[in-house]
């Protein structure tokens, strides 16, 4: 009993270092931010309809912005704008390619929008997000 209480929780430490594995990225750092969109401003209003990304470069937004995204009525999503296989460099900030993100420098890694994975090691760094009626609240 004891020896598969033991293979249990090690079972259960290697399915769990996996997933985070591709999360603790070493190139880009966890800065604590919040910022609050109104939806109703004309730079933001984007993302009153789904399927269409806006990049945000304000000076309190992630490293060096967030691209957000609705996907419906309640499901947005916000990711770092820093490509996540670089050091954070003028090079390494994406560019959206049609529901992708694509990494500018010698790479050409690209992103997926809904699920933040690509063809590197790394995937995009997710933000969390919150709406309270046409304000959206994007954290880290």
């Amino acid at each position: 009993m004891r020896n598969r209480i033991i293979c249990l929780l090690t079972l259960l430490y290697i399915s769990c270092a996996d997933s985070t594995q591709r999360n603790n990225n070493p190139y880009l750092p966890n800065y604590g931010f919040s910022i609050t969109i109104n939806k109703n401003l004309p730079l933001y209003s984007g993302l009153n309809s789904p399927i269409n990304p806006i990049i945000i470069r304000e000076s309190t937004a992630g490293i060096s912005g967030i691209i957000a995204m609705k996907i419906s009525d309640s499901d947005y999503r916000a990711w770092e704008l820093s490509c996540p296989n670089q050091v954070p460099a003028p090079c390494s900030v994406m560019t959206l390619n049609g529901l992708n993100a694509k990494c500018s420098c010698i790479d050409n890694f690209e992103y997926s929008l809904f699920t933040g994975i690509g063809n590197a090691p790394y995937t995009m760094k997710p933000y969390r997000v919150e709406i309270q009626g046409n304000l959206i609240q994007i954290s880290n």
